[in-house]
């Protein structure tokens, strides 16, 4: 196996545990920052499944690997949503939870 594939089989455990966990989360109490923290979890499944695909060679036409392909910006904006839906939804949860 490559590097790339070991390190995205590595981190998607974490990565499905966060889903799920946010996915129940999302059932029980159907709030706003609970849809955040599931959106910012799928958008780490993105992540996960872009570098298994750039590893396998999957859908070549994405262009993996080249810094202006648009394989390249799903990777990047999955990331970037990533962080910021988390965050706000951690956020917003902390928030409710003290007031």
């Amino acid at each position: 196996m490559h590097a790339t594939l070991l390190k995205a089989l590595f981190v998607a455990m974490p990565v499905v545990a966060l889903f799920v966990y946010s996915a129940r989360l999302f059932v029980r109490s159907r709030t706003a920052w609970s849809l955040l923290l599931m959106g910012g979890s799928v958008c780490f499944v993105v992540v996960i499944f872009t570098h298994i695909a750039e590893d396998l060679r999957l859908f070549p036409e994405m262009g993996w690997g080249n810094p202006h392909s648009i394989g390249h910006y799903l990777d990047l904006s999955s990331a970037v949503g990533g962080i910021a839906l988390l965050a706000l939804g951690v956020l917003a949860r902390i928030r409710t939870k003290i007031a």
